[in-house]
């Protein structure tokens, strides 16, 4: 059976245009779109009408960088694959890309199945997978070939974190000479984790073991290290470079030196570092747990480079590296050491909103918007038109956005499976009102008509953002 959904009368927000326009939707994928009022528009018939009136009419968000369930620090992230779609539709994302894990002594094959596995008949949108590799050899080497053909298509490697997921100069170069001969994306957790390592030993050492010092032992320089060695290993192996949660202004300076090469290098922000600072690192009675995350929070003055960057499009995509942990029972586990702190933010549905909050503050335009949040992270993973903009073919991910509804976040009202919000009381005007996830409506006026196992694991091409 044809279904057929029509939009009237909202403003169409893409990445390129902003149109008064209407939508119309058939067998989940954007059919056409007409200026509202006009002749086309008003012959179409539907079996459903969606009034948009003095709404934004947006793509629904791509979140290339999530962490559902994922095993850290003794523990386990506290959204599932079901809770973490069901909080990211309810904030306007209809499409993540999280990460397979593969372990030490392991194939990426084990690794992915078992993401497969957790996500499959769970996730109430659309998903994919990165793969991060924990152990660089020849036979890993070998399935990267394999995973990008099946449309993983991207590569996680970590200088940080020794003993867990680190890998070495000589391991990174060879994936990135690997990741350049299959088409593959390396993204890069960019922190000198040998260096970090000895500050921590010393900081516990001298009786520092408050959260604040978590920030304060992860210093910028070693960010900004990493960042630099990281690029210049992508030029030695000719392979294109993502460095992701880019949190300091001279880590931001590597990317602009970089690409002003004209090479291929990008980077991702996320919300916490715009938004959020070392003050929340300092929080009395062990608040600061909340907002423990690598890389840490800044300094507020890192915030201006990090909004200069994303106007610049030195800095491409913002996602949220949403990887939650509870404060009672799992932040706890570091009381009294620091460096036993989970290490992740709840994030998911928060983003959309505080981007659009970020519009009205007068970092960036609407479309701007559209672009960090949609478009450029489908377009750097393979996902675009298919994701990200409004258009015919498009699968119709689509967003009912009120611009004028005011909420104020907190923990008492979002959907995430964790027990605070970082962004407790924080007033913002926009809500997400509406939205569709290829045409099938999973949040309808503020109530939640969706389901688990609605979203399909969606295989990625290669990046489509290389000059």
């Amino acid at each position: 059976m044809s279904t057929r959904t029509l939009i009237r009368g909202g403003l169409v927000i893409t990445a390129s245009e902003e149109t008064h326009a209407d939508v119309l939707i058939e067998d989940g994928r954007i059919a056409a779109l007409a200026a509202h009022g006009t002749t086309a528009a008003e012959s179409w018939t539907a079996d459903r009408t969606i009034d948009a009136t003095g709404k934004y009419v947006i793509p629904g968000g791509v979140d290339a960088h999530t962490h559902m369930e994922l095993p850290f620090g003794g523990t386990f992230a506290s959204d599932s694959f079901e809770t973490g779609t069901r909080a990211a539709a309810w904030g306007g994302t209809t499409t993540i890309i999280d990460f397979a894990v593969q372990s030490v002594g392991h194939g990426l094959r084990e690794g992915l199945d078992a993401w497969y596995a957790k996500a499959d008949s769970k996730c109430a949108i659309d998903y994919a997978f990165h793969m991060i590799l924990s152990d660089v050899n020849e036979s890993s080497l070998k399935e990267m070939d394999l995973l990008v053909e099946e449309g993983v298509t991207s590569f996680k490697l970590f200088m940080a974190y020794p003993g867990v997921f680190y890998s070495d100069d000589g391991q990174i170069l060879r994936a990135m000479q690997r990741s350049a001969a299959n088409g593959g994306l390396i993204m890069m957790h960019a922190e000198n984790g040998i260096a970090i390592d000895v500050l921590v030993a010393q900081a516990l050492a001298a009786g520092h073991t408050d959260p604040r010092y978590h920030g304060e032992v992860r210093k910028v320089l070693l960010e900004a290290e990493a960042t630099h060695r990281a690029i210049q290993l992508a030029r030695v192996a000719g392979a294109p470079l993502y460095v992701v949660h880019v949190s300091a202004e001279e880590a931001v300076d590597e990317l602009i030196a970089a690409r002003d090469k004209g090479l291929n290098v990008f980077g991702e922000t996320c919300p916490q570092y715009l938004f959020l600072s070392t003050d929340n690192l300092a929080e009395p009675d062990f608040g600061g747990a909340k907002y423990v995350c690598s890389t840490p929070l800044r300094p507020k003055e890192h915030q201006a480079a990090l909004w200069r960057g994303l106007r610049t499009n030195d800095l491409q995509v913002v996602s949220t590296d949403h990887c939650p942990f509870c404060f009672v029972g799992q932040k706890e586990l570091g009381r009294g050491d620091f460096s036993k702190i989970p290490n992740g933010l709840p994030g998911v549905e928060n983003r959309m909103d505080l981007l659009h909050q970020a519009v009205l503050d007068g970092h960036l335009t609407r479309r701007r918007w559209i672009e960090i949040a949609c478009a450029s992270p489908a377009r750097m993973f393979g996902l675009y038109p298919k994701k990200g903009t409004i258009a015919p073919g498009a699968d119709a991910d689509v967003v009912l956005y009120d611009p004028h509804a005011e909420q104020t976040l907190s923990a008492q009202t979002h959907h995430m499976n964790v027990d605070y919000s970082a962004y407790e009381g924080k007033r913002i005007t926009g809500r997400v009102e509406t939205v569709l996830s290829r045409g099938e409506v999973v949040i309808d006026q503020r109530e939640f008509t969706g389901r688990a196992g609605h979203g399909q694991y969606t295989p990625r091409g290669t990046c489509q953002y290389l000059t």
